[in-house]
């Protein structure tokens, strides 16, 4: 029952460093590329509602009130 166990430690321990990266990328692949261009549609189709809403809010707020010329 021993002997077992021990062939899988064994084999646990010398397999470890067999599936770690041996070198380094020294560029990002395509999905790396995909997903940041995917993130900066998502920044700019927020930024343009945003840009919206400030631009309204600035106009309401010192924009002429219309409505104090009709009142009596």
């Amino acid at each position: 029952m021993r002997a077992p166990i021990n062939t899988l430690i064994a084999m646990a321990a010398s397999a470890t460093t067999a599936y770690a990266a041996g070198g380094q990328s020294d560029e990002p692949g395509i999905l790396c590329w995909a997903f940041m261009g995917f993130c900066a549609v998502v920044f700019v189709g927020q930024l343009v509602p945003a840009a919206l809403m400030l631009i309204g809010a600035a106009k309401g707020l010192f924009g002429k009130d219309e409505e104090a010329k009709y009142r009596v």
